[in-house]
């Protein structure tokens, strides 16, 4: 089973309290100004963090105020979404300072290079090492720490290593289908009419988080049309040709993940949930024109019989339309909250994109294709789905810590979204219920997380004390318990956060 997605179980409010406390005795620890800086810097983005959650409302995965805070273009970071929004709570003064060095002119070319011989590499051999032999890490487990801005390697232990990533491969798909298609891409559902009107076809364009509000805009528009034709009743089919294969994950029938289509209603839910598992439809396609229809009904348009599958009529023309949000938001929402949906939507839009069949096999040669072009190291790398969710998938730390330094890179703006969707450490997604409020992680770690049953993976972003934001990868296999192996992996990624030198 793939992670649980929870709502944040902690008051956001506290841990501010907390880590401001922190930062008043910042200076009563002797640190020089270099390191003050860096420290001080981190628990802004804590603060802004924990600023952005008290703010809400939930949109697309992220809090309304980090998206505005993201999408500034600034330099800093951040994906352009829509136009400016109602201002929110403005982000710490501290924290454009960290991230400046991503508007560096850096060569990021080669994350895979070599573990650095100087003295931050030896300092991290130092910490991470023993940690990594944390029995709780199971039979196998790999690491690899990168400094984005320069694209050193400053650690490595099986980096070259294929192992199951779990969820993490999440950002895989992400950064193949930004890539391909860009972060202002949007999914279209279209209605379209024969030429006399009386048949209509709703026509799935592979959109995972189309709602009944969208459904009910779509036949407004659709009977407005008609009406203005003279038309008051039509026969109503519905289209998924758009994606091939078999709709049914490997996994099989499973509450964290629906039939793949190309048309579907609120991923599929059953109830009244936005995240995590859920009772699944067995006919999403189907529910969707059923609902549809009846919409079509409650605007004037009466469609007397079940709606059927089929295509548009010959010479049919478009009478209604409606677009996604976003693809950056929905990279973001699907890595906040580890949306297995949304992930397979992604693979088959880049294969889409790539001229390739939207199953799984044509995701898995998009994908591969698309990261190819980013020269990532690829190496064993096999994407068998785009959620995680098929123990087939294999991939070694060293492309995974790759893909979040490209996300990082000033050259690849357009990738800005899988660092801004990373869920953060202690406030958000699937890390909201882990690093306690003790933890010197909190709120200065952002990181996708991935579980299945012997397999536990973390793969985000940390600023270090130094002031260096780091990419990071930790893949283990083999765990017995997952709480544990979740500890270990937490601690590892809080000694990146507190520091190592």
């Amino acid at each position: 089973m793939d992670e649980p997605v929870k709502r944040p179980s902690v008051n956001p409010l506290d841990k501010l309290s907390r880590l401001a406390r922190r930062a008043g005795m910042i200076r009563s620890r002797g640190l020089n100004d270099r390191q003050f800086t860096a420290v001080s810097a981190g628990l802004g983005l804590a603060l802004a963090a924990g600023v952005v959650l008290a703010a809400g409302p939930w949109d697309s995965g992220q809090r309304k105020a980090e998206r505005d805070w993201a999408a500034a273009r600034n330099g800093t970071g951040g994906a352009h979404h829509e136009s400016a929004a109602p201002s929110g709570p403005a982000p710490a003064p501290s924290a454009p300072a960290v991230l400046a060095a991503l508007s560096a002119a850096v060569d990021n070319s080669a994350p895979d290079t070599r573990d650095t011989p100087d003295s931050a590499a030896a300092a991290l051999r130092a910490a991470l090492g023993p940690l990594l032999k944390d029995p709780a890490l199971g039979e196998r487990r790999a690491a690899v720490v990168i400094d984005t801005a320069s694209g050193e390697r400053l650690y490595g232990q099986g980096a070259g290593t294929p192992m199951t990533p779990a969820s993490t491969v999440k950002i895989a798909t992400a950064v193949a289908a930004l890539s391909a298609l860009g972060p202002d891409h949007r999914i279209a559902t279209t209605v379209r009419a024969s030429p006399d009107f009386r048949r209509l076809t709703l026509v799935g364009g592979g959109d995972p988080v189309l709602d009944r509000a969208a459904l009910r805009g779509l036949a407004t528009d659709t009977a407005r049309v008609l009406k203005d034709h003279g038309v008051e009743k039509a026969r109503l089919a519905y289209d998924t040709s758009r994606y091939s294969g078999p709709a049914r994950h490997p996994i099989g029938p499973n509450e964290n993940i629906a039939p793949v289509s190309a048309l579907m209603t609120d991923e599929g839910r059953l109830d009244d949930t936005t995240s995590g598992p859920a009772p699944r439809s067995d006919d999403p396609a189907g529910d969707t024109a059923r609902a549809f229809a009846e919409l079509l009904d409650d605007a004037g348009i009466d469609t007397a019989a079940e709606p059927k599958p089929g295509r548009p009529a010959t010479g049919s023309r478009k009478v209604a339309e409606h677009r996604s949000v976003p693809l950056s938001a929905l990279v973001e929402r699907a890595l906040t909250n580890s949306d297995n949906d949304i992930a397979e939507a992604l693979a088959r839009q880049t294969a889409l994109a790539a001229g390739e069949p939207a199953d799984f096999a044509g995701g898995r040669r998009a994908v591969t294709a698309q990261l190819r072009k980013l020269k990532l190291p690829l190496t064993g790398a096999d994407f068998a789905d785009g959620s995680g969710l098929n123990r087939k998938d294999k991939v070694t730390a060293g492309l995974l810590a790759g893909l979040l330094a490209r996300a990082a890179d000033p050259d690849h703006p357009e990738l800005r979204p899988v660092l801004t969707g990373l869920p953060v450490a202690g406030f958000s997604g699937t890390l909201s219920d882990r690093f306690t409020g003790k933890s010197g992680g909190t709120g200065l770690i952002r990181a996708k997380t991935g579980t299945l049953t012997g397999v536990n993976t973390l793969a985000g972003t940390v600023v270090d004390r130094q002031g260096r934001l780091l990419a990071f990868a930790f893949l283990a296999s083999g765990t017995t318990s997952p709480s544990e192996a979740q500890t270990a992996l937490d601690t590892l990624a809080t000694t990146l956060a507190s520091g190592t030198g």
